[in-house]
Formats: structure tokens, sequence, C-alpha cells
């Protein structure tokens, strides 16, 4: 299960509404050896595309040294589907590289409400989790 602070998923969601109509894609950081998604971080879809998101291999770099050395780990990945469910397509699955990561995906297909799921994705199997929204730890 995945247990995440409201203002994270507010942020999850106002980025996807932002980077709308292509998909959004970022991390929440957390302490190494927790499972608690701390700290949000935002990045650039180097695809800028509607179908597809890739993270920016640099900044990419930036971000995990930058983990490293807070001791950080990626508790949660998350990017937006612009115009489908909020489910892995089989490119989200081949490239799911964190298992200990909750993949998280945001629907931004309908203007007035999104959808918001959770998944474990470890060795190419998605499996679903529950997701429970708290204000704080």
């Amino acid at each position: 299960m995945l247990v995440i602070r409201a203002d994270l998923v507010d942020a999850i969601v106002a980025h996807a509404r932002a980077d709308h109509p292509d998909e959004a894609c970022g991390v929440i950081a957390g302490p190494e050896g927790s499972d608690r998604p701390e700290r949000f971080i935002a990045m650039t879809n180097a695809e800028r595309s509607p179908t597809f998101y890739r993270f920016d291999s640099m900044e990419q770099l930036r971000v995990w040294r930058a983990m490293d050395e807070a001791d950080e780990v990626p508790v949660v990945i998350y990017h937006s589907h612009t115009g489908t469910e909020a489910y892995p397509s089989r490119t989200d699955i081949s490239l799911a590289q964190e298992p200990d990561a909750h993949y998280v995906l945001v629907s931004t297909r309908d203007p007035e409400e999104h959808e918001l799921r959770s998944y474990r994705i470890v060795d190419g199997v998605v499996t679903e989790e529950p997701v429970k929204i708290v204000e704080q730890y």
C-alpha cells in the first residue's frame, strides 16, 4: 500500500495539469530504508509528448546524485497519461527500473476529474496497490 500525503498528491496532479497535453513526470524522494515519500521533484519530460515520457538523462543524473547525497531513494516515480486511464503501458513496464518504487500514474483525460493509481512493477509484472492519502505522516 502506498501511504502518501495529500499535499504530494496535489503537487503531482498540479504538475500533470500544467504539462497537459504532454505527459508530466517526476519523483518523490524519501529517506533511505523508508517507504515514506517526502520530497517532491518535478522533472522535465524530455520527449515533450502526449503519449510517452522520458526523464532528461542529465537531469536524472543530477536528481539521483542529490538523492544519494541526502541518503534518499526514489519512493514514488510518477507520470501522467493524458488520454488514457492511469494504467502502465507496455513501454512504462519495460522502462521500470526501480523495483522498490511505487509507480504512480495520474490520468488527466477528464478536465474536471483526475484518476490516480499506484503500482509495483518488478521484472515486468504489474501489481496494483491501494493508495491511502493522509494529511500528515
